[in-house]
């Protein structure tokens, strides 16, 4: 399923694009795994598993397919775990199934093409027992509703979904009566030539299982691949190793390119890949999800994370600089009006502004997010770092309960937007330091993916590009503007549908220059799933942006370019219709 399409639009059309896709990107990994193969050496078998465990050398030798009768009865408890998921619109119409398997009391593990988004969980339904008995009856089933609103984590890259259940009163049976599935981190369950056995509801039908008919060939990252003759399992379902254990969450078949509708193979993501995800993700996760991870994964191993936002040199100091520009040219932060102030988020020593590597941030505890963000941007000393993969976090010295984490923006085509550029601060001898201080939450802002695009980044990279080609220094001030209109999102998120940036620099006769910017997205998160129309960014008085926000800039409007004209606002089109 295509991840952030509107659940009223689900159709089986989608579903088989969606499932296209995936099958392609499985057969481009497993041809390139099979190139790999041709161009090295194997291992030597004691670099993969231990000639002391008796268990792993049986693995290796045990060729034979005599087992005792207890495999079964084994195979047939962990079955009760396995469901199978109705994908519905918002009208309740089934368009489509999928599998899953409950990893937690309430917790069910899935693939993200089955289970998309937010929104497409809150009308799906887990029925469990959908089976047959033996004499081939149907057994009574058992449906319990998705809840994301308690928990939900998706990955469109190792393509998993981890979401939530509620208990259904009118069934006779509770979660806890269908047991769960252990997690693990741990690595090698599962080596090449091994046999996998796959328990699934094919084509939607009746609960399955195909026994040690997929033998596997190889490992490639993050993904497993195992050879079958047969259909393709069915999306979402378990992948165990002989003993039973989950090593991993199928999701495609590869199919043959040469023949239409034949398979060569079958692929799942390894569950300690979901793991090492789960725990890289855990520090950007709220109190509550950090506990449901836990329960999912006891001994789950952490990532060691400074959390301080301390430079560890008394030499530079911490925040934005008032003085920045010159001992002449103080420009303070903006001031809040009294009850603004009441509604800030505080540090335990009372203290609103959270200071980070140069930069400060005032947050809005009622919304989660920044009243603003101030920024000093050095063109002298600018220090270029590569972006890596990002790690956001929520800031520690304020509750989480005032920050918007990942549950507002997994899902949907919200990207985390960066109020203080991540470039912006990278500048002196602690640049990586402010680098990693621009991921924290307090930083981000729900923000239209088409936003980050054309003229407002545009409008960025001037003043930076600029700030560096001139060598000359920079204060920024950004933020949103709260309204109460402002569109309530997954039942209690309010997403900004504007934001604005103040710009103050010395320009070359020594006169202060303060210029105010308005972008709009509105027209983009009316509809999350599908924008239309055009965004504009507008230069504006910044008297303007003081009675949007609520703000005090002091006397920056005397400084202010657009201060004595008429007009509420100029539409931006590039850096030459910027006035200073």
């Amino acid at each position: 399923m295509l991840k952030g399409f509107n659940s009223e639009d689900i159709s089986y059309e989608i579903l088989e694009k969606a499932k296209e896709n995936i099958e392609q990107q499985a057969l481009e990994r497993f041809l390139e795994e099979k190139s790999e193969e041709k161009n090295k050496h194997l291992p030597k078998e004691g670099t993969l598993f231990n000639s002391r465990d008796s268990i792993a050398m049986e693995r290796i030798l045990g060729k034979n397919d005599l087992f005792p009768i207890s495999y079964l009865q084994i195979a047939l408890n962990i079955s009760k775990s396995v469901c199978r998921i109705s994908i519905r619109d918002s009208r309740g119409v089934v368009v489509g199934y999928g599998t899953g398997f409950l990893v937690a009391p309430n917790i069910i593990l899935t693939n993200n093409h089955v289970i998309s988004s937010y929104e497409v969980a809150s009308n799906s339904i887990a029925e469990f027992n959908y089976q047959d008995d033996e004499n081939f009856m149907p057994c009574p089933t058992y449906n319990f509703r998705l809840n994301p609103q308690t928990f939900f984590i998706t990955d469109i890259k190792l393509d998993f979904t981890l979401v939530a259940l509620n208990e259904n009163i009118t069934n006779q049976k509770c979660l806890k009566d269908f047991g769960y599935l252990k997690m693990s981190q741990k690595e090698g369950t599962i080596l090449p030539e091994e046999y996998v056995s796959i328990i699934q509801h094919p084509k939607g039908g009746p609960k399955s299982v195909t026994l040690r008919e997929n033998k596997v060939s190889g490992l490639k990252e993050n993904f497993i691949h195992y050879l079958t003759d047969t259909e393709p399992g069915s999306s979402g379902s378990p992948v165990f190793n002989d003993q039973w254990t989950l090593v991993a969450l199928h999701h495609s078949g590869v199919p043959n390119p040469e023949i239409k509708d034949e398979w060569i193979a079958n692929e799942g993501i390894l569950i300690s890949a979901i793991v090492n995800y789960l725990a890289k993700k855990y520090s950007s996760l709220k109190e509550n999800e950090q506990v449901i991870i836990k329960e999912i994964v006891p001994d789950i191993e952490l990532p060691k994370e400074n959390n301080t936002t301390s430079n560890g040199n008394d030499d530079e100091p911490l925040g934005y600089n008032p003085l920045f520009l010159g001992k002449d040219y103080e420009i303070p932060l903006p001031t809040l009006s009294k009850e603004m102030e009441k509604d800030t988020a505080k540090t335990e020593d009372g203290n609103y502004v959270l200071d980070y590597i140069h930069f400060s941030i005032v947050m809005k505890k009622s919304r989660g997010l920044a009243y603003f963000t101030a920024v000093n941007i050095d063109g002298t000393d600018e220090v270029k770092i590569k972006r890596s993969a990002d790690n956001w976090k929520f800031d520690p010295r304020i509750s989480r309960d005032y920050q918007y984490g990942d549950e507002v923006y997994t899902g949907n085509e919200l990207d985390r937007g960066h109020l203080v550029r991540r470039t912006d601060p990278n500048w002196g001898k602690n640049a990586i330091k402010a680098n990693e201080d621009t991921f924290y939450f307090t930083n981000s802002t729900p923000q239209h993916k088409n936003l980050n695009q054309k003229t407002w980044v545009e409008l960025e990279n001037y003043i930076f590009r600029n700030a560096v080609l001139h060598q000359f220094k920079v204060s920024v001030f950004t933020g949103p503007v709260f309204r109460e209109d402002d569109m309530i999102y997954r039942q209690k998120y309010q997403i900004p549908a504007e934001f604005w940036k103040v710009v103050v620099m010395i320009k070359e006769d020594g006169n202060i220059s303060a210029t105010a910017y308005l972008q709009t997205q509105k027209n983009m998160i009316e509809n999350l799933e599908f924008a239309y129309g055009e965004y504009k960014t507008y230069q504006v008085p910044v008297r303007n942006i003081e009675k949007l926000t609520g703000l005090d800039f002091g006397n920056l409007s005397k400084f202010d370019p657009m201060a004595n004209i008429e007009a509420t606002g100029i539409v931006i089109t590039g850096p030459e219709s910027i006035k200073f």
